[in-house]
């Protein structure tokens, strides 16, 4: 071999094993959660009388849903006497106007709710929960984005873990009021269904940290000063405040059976924003927090689990280098015996994929006893739909690592809860020029090992080669098609107005 092909494939089998060890890692936190999955938390006692409870509502530019969420939280099972909601506005459009009408009618009917608005946009989301925290009168402060829709009983479910003392903070688990839309909300579902179930439940039961995820959620106000208060130096606010309240030593409780419903996003951008975001924020907070993690006196445990957990982000730059050596790879070995190497080659990729669809099987086997061998369909997609965000949040991470600015962009909603809903001609759509194009680049470019593959009859390689080759071609073309669809719509829509 020559130098360029020893690099290659050094370069190829050692990104592998990276991959790979995050792989084992998925097969450590369903093990964990099989473990402790009969561990039920339960409250430790009663509240009486109920202590006062701050909703915060955090707006910014919400017109489609700020009525619905508002509906929601003053439909909340409470004494009124111990419940005050804070409508907390940051938005520069008509979401002003209607926030403003919702409070005003609901006011009228006798509930304890405040209109809050702010003139910039300082902290974002973190800056806005701050200031109405300063003025909220409530010892618990629980917190809803725009897009979802509480249960009645949020309230009566969560409040009886702070009896409690040393009860931080109480997530619900998320669920989908628009799953079934499309083929891309049903992929959502499925991962944030193992986000919460697996990572979630495995992490609390099993004694290590976990992080309220920003939405959902209750906390005690206390846990919030002592853990250093909102803090918006990261686009991950609610990660952060979460490992810096457990690392005071407050106690954080994960209920997967009390479900809050959420809208999904729809659009191919905006989903790719929202992770863009939280890989974003992950990776700042790894850097911010990590350390002061290391050197703390935890148990390893809970060292080396919360290394996996904010370290997680970093496989996509490293995704993207496999994604690269694949094929020059795959060339070198066929030109030298590649029937000997696959004897490296198929142990890791086994572990760094197969992992993945077992994390997500027992997911499903785990929600939904009954139908979960018919949702497998979806695990291939969804496993191309990861590796087609890797260009994505290899952005986000190499944004963090260089510490490069950009705001809180909020994920666009449009109420979208049934097939019949439709979201093109609607506001805040997200234009995305170029990273398209490099992920269709990509696609075509596993198109082309897809059938180089086959004209050599290197039949072993084509299944892992074809997931790179959808999940780049999918997340390319939906873009661009959701994209430029919508500005078709918008620009005939504008031109009527004019």
């Amino acid at each position: 071999m020559t130098p360029a092909e020893t690099f290659i494939l050094a370069s190829y089998f050692f990104v592998l094993l990276i991959l790979a060890v995050y792989g084992w890692h998925r097969y450590y936190l369903v093990y964990l959660y099989m473990k402790h999955k009969d561990q039920e938390p339960l409250p430790q006692g009663v509240l009486d009388p109920l202590p006062f409870v701050t909703i915060q509502l955090p707006l910014y530019n919400e017109m489609y849903v700020v009525d619905r969420v508002v509906d929601a939280v003053c439909r909340l099972d409470y004494p009124r006497d111990r419940l005050e909601i804070q409508v907390l506005d940051d938005s520069a459009d008509e979401t002003q106007e209607i926030a403003e009408l919702a409070v005003r009618r609901h006011r009228a009917h006798g509930i304890d709710i405040t209109y809050i608005h702010r003139t910039n946009r300082v902290g974002y989301k973190a800056g806005a929960l701050d200031e109405g925290l300063a003025v909220a009168r409530g010892d618990f402060v629980a917190i809803f984005d725009a897009d979802f829709i509480p249960r009645p009983d949020f309230l009566m479910q969560t409040v009886p873990y702070f009896s409690d003392s040393g009860v931080a903070m109480v997530q619900a688990r998320w669920g989908h009021i628009n799953e079934d839309y499309s083929l891309l909300t049903k992929i959502q579902a499925i991962l944030l269904d193992a986000h919460f179930v697996l990572e979630h439940g495995s992490r609390n039961r099993g004694g290590c940290f976990f992080n309220f995820n920003g939405t959902a959620g209750i906390w005690r106000r206390e846990a919030i000063a002592d853990g250093g208060g909102w803090q918006h130096d990261t686009l991950t606010e609610d990660l952060d405040l979460s490992y810096r309240t457990q690392l005071r030593g407050w106690k954080f409780v994960f209920l997967p059976s009390h479900v809050a419903p959420a809208e999904l996003p729809v659009e191919m951008n905006a989903f790719k924003s929202q992770q863009h975001r939280w890989a974003k924020g992950s990776i700042q907070t790894f850097i911010k927090l990590m350390p002061r993690i290391l050197r703390s006196d935890r148990p390893l445990k809970i060292k080396a689990e919360a290394f996996f957990h904010l370290s997680a982000n970093f496989n996509y730059p490293l995704m993207c280098v496999l994604a690269v050596l694949m094929a020059p790879s795959m060339v070198i070995r066929y030109n030298m015996g590649w029937y000997e190497m696959l004897l490296i080659d198929v142990p890791l990729f086994f572990a760094a994929t197969a992992s993945v669809a077992n994390f997500y099987m027992v997911c499903q086997r785990e929600l939904y006893p009954q139908t979960w061998t018919e949702r497998l369909r979806y695990l291939p997609l969804l496993m191309s739909i990861g590796i087609g965000l890797a260009v994505n949040n290899t952005k986000a991470v190499f944004e963090a690592i260089f510490n490069k600015p950009s705001e809180f962009a909020r994920t666009p909603k449009y109420h979208i809860e049934n097939g019949g809903d439709e979201w093109i001609g609607k506001r805040y759509r997200q234009s995305v020029a170029v990273q398209p194009l490099i992920e269709l680049a990509l696609g075509l470019y596993f198109t082309a090992t897809v059938f180089y593959a086959l004209a050599n009859g290197i039949y072993g390689t084509i299944p892992f080669l074809v997931l790179f080759q959808v999940g780049f071609l999918y997340t390319g073309l939906l873009s661009l098609v959701q994209q430029h669809s919508g500005e078709g719509v918008v620009a005939v829509a504008q031109s009527k107005e004019a």
